[in-house]
């Protein structure tokens, strides 16, 4: 990790409560994270402190606050994560599915005005944050009969919609943020909306309080058969090592190609991100491998931080689909997240389209198939730092990465 020394903040407002903002260290913020209180807020593996030392051409900070940051008393932390903009000395500051922080404190002026003192300070001319709390929800069962051409998420009534996105959302715009992308729903295959780094729309199988049973209960009829054609078909899945990741980085290159995109990672950075999580946590990154007649045919990663499951990336040939081997891994999967006793077996990203004749609408069929629930998270936000100088270098850095 390599991190940005800028002086420590202390800021206290009138009536905010007075936090305190500091640099901490990696184990102090570890400590949080596994702690009663830091648990409650849900951390995801982006804004784990290993995570810095996968993104390269990025700076790092670890911030905490609360009462008293220096004794370990925190009631938040961060990860930033800052890129330099070329011929300046600023920085765009990053908080990928971040802060980890009371999102429910309707006074979040207490926290958040700190971070963004702390960040101008060290040169920031723009933050761009991730809230965690949700937005909108759409079951399984309400989507699979909707599906038509040109329907997308926002046109069906949603199962649920979280009143804590709804005011978080409502307070992050009366402080002038902006929503990257927008309100609207122009998703890709990764399910984020326009502009934002991380999926806007994920899918979530529910785990705490059901059985085994009730989770193959809910695999769709396709899902059980396939399920049951590759125990036929004796594909075994075993958890691999670091060893074989070039085989699950062959695999995606195929997958790419075959399903029209491109995540233009190399193999270092999933090494990279092997060995950095890893260390982190053992076992926190797992590569999961379907062999079949000794080949393997898939290859997918889980991340387990605290009691939250994903399942990252996935990878398959294009030969002997037919027995099945993704969804042999991801049944297994779903078995050993629920041992570890998850909360939620979280799948990543999903398109918001809802018609068939579109090419990503395949990812979400699939995910569907699983019984779990479509989630629109709220989001990545930006807004520039400081005087008019960094909004004008906050557009320039816009069209710079509009051109890339």
């Amino acid at each position: 990790m390599s991190a940005l020394l800028v002086p420590p903040s202390r800021v206290c407002r009138p009536g905010h409560r007075g936090f305190a903002l500091r640099t901490i260290s990696a184990d102090t913020y570890r400590a949080f994270l596994a702690s009663p209180d830091g648990a409650a807020l849900g951390a995801g593996f982006l804004q784990c402190p290993s995570w810095a030392d996968v993104k390269e051409g990025w700076r790092a900070q670890l911030l905490g606050w609360g009462p008293d940051p220096e004794a370990g008393a925190l009631t938040g932390v961060a990860l930033v994560l800052l890129r330099q903009f070329p011929g300046t000395r600023k920085y765009f500051a990053y908080l990928p599915e971040g802060p980890v922080a009371a999102w429910n404190d309707p006074h979040i002026d207490g926290w958040l005005d700190p971070l963004l003192e702390h960040l101008r300070r060290a040169g920031a001319f723009a933050v761009r944050i991730g809230p965690s709390p949700a937005y909108r929800r759409w079951d399984a069962a309400l989507l699979k009969p909707l599906t038509r051409p040109g329907r997308r998420l926002g046109d069906v009534l949603a199962s649920e919609v979280d009143p804590l996105g709804t005011a978080v959302a409502e307070r992050l715009r009366a402080r002038g943020w902006r929503r990257c992308g927008g309100d609207g729903t122009t998703e890709g295959r990764g399910g984020g909306g326009d502009a934002d780094a991380q999926p806007r729309h994920v899918f979530h199988v529910p785990l705490a309080g059901r059985t085994t049973e009730d989770l193959w209960s809910a695999l769709n009829q396709e899902w059980r058969r396939n399920v049951r054609r590759a125990q036929k078909e004796g594909v075994e899945v075993v958890v691999g090592s670091a060893a074989e990741l070039p085989d699950f980085y062959r695999l995606l290159g195929v997958t790419e190609r075959r399903d029209g995109f491109r995540l233009g990672r190399s193999l270092a950075y999933y090494e990279r991100q092997y060995a950095a999580l890893n260390a982190e946590e053992p076992g926190r990154m797992k590569l999961y491998l379907a062999r079949h007649r000794g080949e393997i045919l898939a290859a997918h990663t889980m991340i387990t931080v605290g009691r939250r499951v994903w399942y990252q990336t996935g990878a398959s040939a294009d030969h002997r689909r037919e027995v099945r081997p993704s969804n042999a891994l991801q049944w297994r999967m779903l078995q050993d997240a629920h041992a570890l006793g998850a909360d939620v077996y979280d799948m990543r990203g999903v398109p918001s389209t809802l018609d068939p004749e579109e090419r990503t609408y395949g990812l979400l069929r699939w995910k569907l198939g699983t019984g779990g629930q479509v989630v629109e998270t709220l989001g990545e936000w930006e807004r520039p730092l400081g005087g008019s100088a960094n909004h004008t270098l906050y557009r320039a850095f816009q069209a710079y990465l509009n051109r890339r």
